[in-house]
Protein backbone atom coordinates (compact mmCIF):
# COMPACT_ATOMS: atom_id res chain seq x y z
CA UNK A 1 0.00 0.00 0.00
CA UNK A 2 2.54 2.83 -1.36
CA UNK A 3 0.79 6.30 -0.98
CA UNK A 4 1.74 8.66 -3.99
CA UNK A 5 4.38 11.47 -3.21
CA UNK A 6 3.58 15.09 -3.10
CA UNK A 7 2.85 16.35 -6.78
CA UNK A 8 5.96 18.47 -7.71
CA UNK A 9 5.22 18.43 -11.72
CA UNK A 10 1.61 18.84 -11.72
CA UNK A 11 0.61 21.85 -13.74
CA UNK A 12 -0.86 24.47 -11.70
CA UNK A 13 -3.72 26.37 -13.57
CA UNK A 14 -3.38 30.59 -13.95
CA UNK A 15 -6.75 31.10 -14.72
CA UNK A 16 -8.72 32.77 -12.21
CA UNK A 17 -10.58 29.45 -9.70
CA UNK A 18 -14.21 28.57 -9.50
CA UNK A 19 -13.91 26.68 -6.21
CA UNK A 20 -16.31 23.82 -7.18
CA UNK A 21 -15.76 23.40 -10.94
CA UNK A 22 -16.94 20.35 -13.71
CA UNK A 23 -13.38 19.53 -13.46
CA UNK A 24 -13.58 18.83 -9.52
CA UNK A 25 -10.71 17.06 -8.20
CA UNK A 26 -13.03 14.33 -6.32
CA UNK A 27 -11.44 11.82 -4.22
CA UNK A 28 -12.10 8.11 -5.28
CA UNK A 29 -13.06 6.86 -2.18
CA UNK A 30 -12.73 3.31 -2.04
CA UNK A 31 -16.17 1.59 -2.24
CA UNK A 32 -15.87 -0.36 1.63
CA UNK A 33 -14.54 0.76 4.39
CA UNK A 34 -10.94 -1.17 5.07
CA UNK A 35 -8.33 0.60 7.71
CA UNK A 36 -5.52 -1.32 8.15
CA UNK A 37 -6.17 -3.14 11.58
CA UNK A 38 -2.94 -3.01 13.19
CA UNK A 39 -2.08 -5.58 15.87
CA UNK A 40 1.50 -4.55 16.39
CA UNK A 41 4.23 -1.87 16.42
CA UNK A 42 6.22 -3.75 14.33
CA UNK A 43 3.32 -3.68 11.68
CA UNK A 44 2.67 -0.41 12.14
CA UNK A 45 6.31 1.03 11.21
CA UNK A 46 6.05 -1.39 8.15
CA UNK A 47 3.29 0.37 7.11
CA UNK A 48 4.32 3.99 7.29
CA UNK A 49 7.69 2.60 5.84
CA UNK A 50 5.55 1.39 3.03
CA UNK A 51 4.41 5.31 2.58
CA UNK A 52 6.58 7.44 -0.21
CA UNK A 53 8.86 10.20 0.63
CA UNK A 54 7.80 13.50 0.50
CA UNK A 55 9.18 15.49 -2.10
CA UNK A 56 10.30 18.76 -0.07
CA UNK A 57 11.22 21.00 -2.90
CA UNK A 58 8.67 19.86 -5.23
CA UNK A 59 5.80 20.37 -2.13
CA UNK A 60 6.91 24.00 -1.45
CA UNK A 61 7.22 24.74 -4.80
CA UNK A 62 3.73 23.56 -5.70
CA UNK A 63 1.85 25.17 -2.34
CA UNK A 64 3.92 28.20 -3.79
CA UNK A 65 2.33 27.78 -6.90
CA UNK A 66 -1.40 27.22 -5.14
CA UNK A 67 -0.94 30.43 -3.56
CA UNK A 68 -0.65 32.84 -6.19
CA UNK A 69 -4.12 31.28 -7.86
CA UNK A 70 -6.75 34.00 -8.35
CA UNK A 71 -10.52 33.22 -7.61
CA UNK A 72 -13.31 34.96 -9.13
CA UNK A 73 -14.30 38.06 -8.10
CA UNK A 74 -17.90 36.60 -8.16
CA UNK A 75 -17.00 33.70 -6.28
CA UNK A 76 -14.91 35.93 -3.59
CA UNK A 77 -17.81 36.62 -1.59
CA UNK A 78 -19.06 32.88 -1.51
CA UNK A 79 -15.35 31.45 -0.45
CA UNK A 80 -15.52 33.90 1.88
CA UNK A 81 -18.94 33.08 3.89
CA UNK A 82 -17.58 29.09 3.49
CA UNK A 83 -14.37 30.57 5.47
CA UNK A 84 -16.58 31.77 8.04
CA UNK A 85 -18.49 28.29 8.33
CA UNK A 86 -15.35 26.47 8.71
CA UNK A 87 -13.71 28.72 11.96
CA UNK A 88 -13.28 27.23 15.02
CA UNK A 89 -13.51 30.33 16.84
CA UNK A 90 -10.88 29.59 19.94
CA UNK A 91 -9.66 31.12 22.93
CA UNK A 92 -7.16 29.09 25.07
CA UNK A 93 -5.29 31.53 27.60
CA UNK A 94 -5.07 30.93 31.34
CA UNK A 95 -7.04 34.47 31.47
CA UNK A 96 -10.23 32.84 29.97
CA UNK A 97 -13.09 33.64 32.12
CA UNK A 98 -16.91 32.50 31.94
CA UNK A 99 -17.77 36.14 30.33
CA UNK A 100 -14.93 35.46 27.78
CA UNK A 101 -16.53 32.57 26.97
CA UNK A 102 -20.15 34.01 26.62
CA UNK A 103 -18.58 36.67 24.19
CA UNK A 104 -17.22 34.06 21.94
CA UNK A 105 -19.97 31.74 21.80
CA UNK A 106 -22.24 35.13 21.37
CA UNK A 107 -19.95 36.16 18.48
CA UNK A 108 -20.12 32.45 17.11
CA UNK A 109 -23.19 31.90 16.33
CA UNK A 110 -23.85 35.71 15.03
CA UNK A 111 -20.35 36.64 13.83
CA UNK A 112 -22.51 40.12 12.68
CA UNK A 113 -25.20 40.98 14.62
CA UNK A 114 -26.49 43.43 12.15
CA UNK A 115 -26.83 40.66 9.25
CA UNK A 116 -28.42 37.76 10.15
CA UNK A 117 -27.48 36.38 6.79
CA UNK A 118 -23.76 35.73 7.36
CA UNK A 119 -23.47 32.17 8.67
CA UNK A 120 -22.34 31.06 12.30
CA UNK A 121 -18.96 29.29 12.83
CA UNK A 122 -18.45 25.73 12.96
CA UNK A 123 -16.99 25.48 16.84
CA UNK A 124 -16.02 27.11 19.42
CA UNK A 125 -12.77 25.63 21.10
CA UNK A 126 -12.02 26.20 24.95
CA UNK A 127 -10.17 24.54 27.52
CA UNK A 128 -12.10 21.56 29.57
CA UNK A 129 -13.25 23.38 32.44
CA UNK A 130 -15.18 26.24 30.55
CA UNK A 131 -16.74 23.35 28.09
CA UNK A 132 -20.22 23.22 30.19
CA UNK A 133 -20.63 27.42 30.08
CA UNK A 134 -19.97 27.59 26.67
CA UNK A 135 -22.72 24.45 26.41
CA UNK A 136 -24.99 26.41 28.01
CA UNK A 137 -24.82 29.66 25.92
CA UNK A 138 -24.51 27.94 22.65
CA UNK A 139 -27.52 26.07 23.76
CA UNK A 140 -29.09 24.10 20.62
CA UNK A 141 -27.26 26.55 17.88
CA UNK A 142 -25.64 24.71 15.47
CA UNK A 143 -22.42 25.67 16.52
CA UNK A 144 -20.37 22.89 18.08
CA UNK A 145 -18.63 23.05 21.46
CA UNK A 146 -14.54 22.30 21.19
CA UNK A 147 -12.35 21.33 23.85
CA UNK A 148 -8.65 20.64 24.26
CA UNK A 149 -7.73 18.32 26.28
CA UNK A 150 -4.45 15.56 26.95
CA UNK A 151 -2.12 17.99 28.69
CA UNK A 152 -2.43 20.43 25.76
CA UNK A 153 -0.41 21.87 24.34
CA UNK A 154 2.48 19.50 25.37
CA UNK A 155 1.44 16.24 25.41
CA UNK A 156 3.42 15.23 28.38
CA UNK A 157 1.42 13.48 30.78
CA UNK A 158 0.29 9.82 31.62
CA UNK A 159 -2.54 8.26 30.20
CA UNK A 160 -4.83 7.96 32.91
CA UNK A 161 -4.69 11.44 32.78
CA UNK A 162 -4.95 12.22 29.20
CA UNK A 163 -8.21 10.06 29.19
CA UNK A 164 -9.61 11.65 32.57
CA UNK A 165 -9.25 15.27 30.26
CA UNK A 166 -10.95 13.90 27.67
CA UNK A 167 -13.64 12.34 29.79
CA UNK A 168 -13.85 15.28 31.88
CA UNK A 169 -14.60 17.64 28.52
CA UNK A 170 -17.17 14.97 26.88
CA UNK A 171 -19.19 14.77 30.30
CA UNK A 172 -19.40 18.97 30.22
CA UNK A 173 -21.25 18.58 26.92
CA UNK A 174 -18.21 18.50 24.05
CA UNK A 175 -19.02 17.74 20.52
CA UNK A 176 -15.49 17.72 19.72
CA UNK A 177 -12.00 16.73 21.06
CA UNK A 178 -8.90 17.93 20.14
CA UNK A 179 -6.13 16.03 21.56
CA UNK A 180 -2.38 16.45 21.27
CA UNK A 181 0.09 13.95 20.83
CA UNK A 182 2.62 13.28 22.49
CA UNK A 183 6.31 14.48 20.29
CA UNK A 184 8.82 13.41 22.19
CA UNK A 185 7.31 9.62 21.94
CA UNK A 186 6.66 10.11 17.93
CA UNK A 187 10.86 11.54 17.66
CA UNK A 188 11.67 8.70 19.89
CA UNK A 189 10.57 6.20 17.47
CA UNK A 190 8.17 5.02 20.15
CA UNK A 191 5.31 4.78 17.14
CA UNK A 192 2.90 2.58 18.82
CA UNK A 193 2.45 4.39 22.08
CA UNK A 194 1.37 7.30 19.86
CA UNK A 195 -0.75 5.33 18.05
CA UNK A 196 -2.06 3.57 21.27
CA UNK A 197 -3.19 6.81 22.51
CA UNK A 198 -5.50 8.19 20.38
CA UNK A 199 -6.63 4.79 19.99
CA UNK A 200 -7.37 4.69 23.51
CA UNK A 201 -9.03 8.94 23.55
CA UNK A 202 -10.97 7.70 20.61
CA UNK A 203 -12.73 5.34 22.61
CA UNK A 204 -12.92 7.71 25.45
CA UNK A 205 -14.59 10.34 23.19
CA UNK A 206 -17.85 7.98 22.73
CA UNK A 207 -20.00 10.05 20.29
CA UNK A 208 -17.63 13.30 20.38
CA UNK A 209 -15.42 13.73 17.10
CA UNK A 210 -11.77 13.89 17.54
CA UNK A 211 -9.14 16.13 16.35
CA UNK A 212 -6.10 15.17 16.82
CA UNK A 213 -3.08 17.43 16.52
CA UNK A 214 0.26 16.97 15.02
CA UNK A 215 2.07 19.91 16.23
CA UNK A 216 3.98 20.16 12.92
CA UNK A 217 6.38 22.70 13.60
CA UNK A 218 7.97 20.25 15.72
CA UNK A 219 8.23 16.87 13.48
CA UNK A 220 11.12 18.45 11.56
CA UNK A 221 10.57 16.96 8.38
CA UNK A 222 7.71 16.61 6.09
CA UNK A 223 7.87 12.92 6.13
CA UNK A 224 7.40 12.66 9.76
CA UNK A 225 4.01 14.76 9.12
CA UNK A 226 3.24 11.96 6.22
CA UNK A 227 3.65 9.47 9.10
CA UNK A 228 2.00 11.40 11.90
CA UNK A 229 -0.84 11.56 9.47
CA UNK A 230 -1.21 8.08 9.36
CA UNK A 231 -0.83 6.93 12.47
CA UNK A 232 -3.95 9.47 13.78
CA UNK A 233 -6.11 8.25 10.96
CA UNK A 234 -5.63 4.57 11.22
CA UNK A 235 -6.17 5.11 15.11
CA UNK A 236 -9.93 6.47 14.63
CA UNK A 237 -9.12 10.23 13.71
CA UNK A 238 -11.81 12.29 12.49
CA UNK A 239 -9.71 15.17 11.79
CA UNK A 240 -5.85 15.46 11.98
CA UNK A 241 -4.66 19.09 12.84
CA UNK A 242 -1.65 20.80 12.38
CA UNK A 243 -0.91 22.95 15.38
CA UNK A 244 -1.65 24.01 19.38
CA UNK A 245 -0.79 28.08 17.88
CA UNK A 246 1.54 27.72 20.65
CA UNK A 247 4.49 27.10 19.24
CA UNK A 248 7.19 29.33 16.95
CA UNK A 249 5.99 27.49 13.91
CA UNK A 250 2.65 26.68 13.53
CA UNK A 251 0.10 25.87 9.97
CA UNK A 252 1.87 26.62 6.52
CA UNK A 253 0.82 26.07 2.63
CA UNK A 254 3.13 22.68 2.22
CA UNK A 255 2.38 21.36 5.82
CA UNK A 256 -1.04 21.57 4.62
CA UNK A 257 -1.05 19.98 1.58
CA UNK A 258 1.05 17.34 3.01
CA UNK A 259 -1.96 16.42 5.19
CA UNK A 260 -4.55 16.47 2.54
CA UNK A 261 -2.49 14.43 0.50
CA UNK A 262 -2.44 11.90 3.41
CA UNK A 263 -6.34 12.04 3.68
CA UNK A 264 -7.08 11.83 0.36
CA UNK A 265 -4.37 8.60 0.01
CA UNK A 266 -5.87 7.27 3.03
CA UNK A 267 -9.61 8.00 1.98
CA UNK A 268 -8.68 6.09 -1.96
CA UNK A 269 -7.12 2.76 0.26
CA UNK A 270 -8.83 2.40 3.60
CA UNK A 271 -12.47 4.36 2.47
CA UNK A 272 -12.72 6.61 5.17
CA UNK A 273 -12.53 10.26 4.80
CA UNK A 274 -10.82 12.58 7.86
CA UNK A 275 -10.91 16.08 8.33
CA UNK A 276 -8.14 18.46 8.07
CA UNK A 277 -7.85 21.39 10.40
CA UNK A 278 -5.07 24.19 10.38
CA UNK A 279 -4.20 26.60 12.91
CA UNK A 280 -1.60 28.78 14.27
CA UNK A 281 -0.62 31.96 12.36
CA UNK A 282 -3.75 32.24 10.12
CA UNK A 283 -5.26 35.67 10.41
CA UNK A 284 -6.44 37.29 7.28
CA UNK A 285 -9.24 36.23 4.24
CA UNK A 286 -6.46 35.92 1.93
CA UNK A 287 -4.45 33.21 4.31
CA UNK A 288 -7.83 31.52 4.19
CA UNK A 289 -8.93 31.81 0.43
CA UNK A 290 -4.73 30.28 -0.23
CA UNK A 291 -5.89 27.50 2.19
CA UNK A 292 -9.25 26.97 0.51
CA UNK A 293 -7.36 26.92 -3.05
CA UNK A 294 -5.02 24.33 -1.79
CA UNK A 295 -7.95 22.01 -0.33
CA UNK A 296 -9.94 22.06 -4.06
CA UNK A 297 -6.62 21.63 -5.82
CA UNK A 298 -5.36 18.67 -3.78
CA UNK A 299 -9.02 17.10 -2.63
CA UNK A 300 -12.30 18.90 -4.44
CA UNK A 301 -15.30 19.72 -3.28
CA UNK A 302 -15.60 16.90 -0.17
CA UNK A 303 -13.18 18.51 1.76
CA UNK A 304 -14.68 22.06 1.33
CA UNK A 305 -17.19 21.99 3.96
CA UNK A 306 -16.73 22.54 7.62
CA UNK A 307 -17.32 18.44 8.17
CA UNK A 308 -13.85 18.16 6.59
CA UNK A 309 -11.81 21.60 6.74
CA UNK A 310 -11.73 23.72 9.64
CA UNK A 311 -9.77 27.08 10.29
CA UNK A 312 -8.64 26.81 13.76
CA UNK A 313 -8.14 31.19 14.63
CA UNK A 314 -9.00 33.95 17.21
CA UNK A 315 -8.12 37.04 15.10
CA UNK A 316 -9.09 35.77 11.51
CA UNK A 317 -13.11 35.84 11.51
CA UNK A 318 -12.85 39.79 12.29
CA UNK A 319 -10.90 39.48 8.37
CA UNK A 320 -13.42 37.66 7.10
CA UNK A 321 -16.19 39.98 8.71
CA UNK A 322 -14.23 42.85 7.23
CA UNK A 323 -13.61 41.90 3.69
CA UNK A 324 -17.24 39.96 3.39
CA UNK A 325 -18.56 43.84 4.28
CA UNK A 326 -16.07 45.29 1.21
CA UNK A 327 -17.11 43.13 -1.30
CA UNK A 328 -20.67 44.01 -0.89
CA UNK A 329 -20.23 47.77 -0.26
CA UNK A 330 -17.01 48.57 -2.55
CA UNK A 331 -15.02 50.07 0.49
CA UNK A 332 -13.30 48.86 3.25
CA UNK A 333 -14.73 49.25 6.82
CA UNK A 334 -13.12 49.87 9.73
CA UNK A 335 -11.85 47.24 11.92
CA UNK A 336 -13.78 49.21 15.11
CA UNK A 337 -17.20 47.81 13.15
CA UNK A 338 -16.71 44.31 14.85
CA UNK A 339 -16.24 43.04 18.46
CA UNK A 340 -12.81 42.21 19.52
CA UNK A 341 -13.70 38.67 20.93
Amino acid sequence: MAARSVASVDKVSTTPLRLVTPEDRDVQIAATVAVPRIESEAQLKALLTSLSGVDAVGAEARAAKLSTRSIKKSTKLAAIEMAISMVDLTTLEGADTPGRVTSLCTKAMRPDPRDLTVPSVAAVCVYPDLVAHARSVLGASPVAVASVATAFPSGRASLDVKLMDVREAVRAGADEIDMVIDRGAFLSGRIGQVFDEVVAVKEACGDAHLKVILETGELVTYDNVRRASWVAMLGGADFIKTSTGKVTVNATLPVALVMLEAVRDFAETAGRTVGVKVAGGIRTSKDAIRYLVVVNETVGSTWLTPTHFRFGASSLLNDLLMQRLKQQRGAYVRADEFSGD
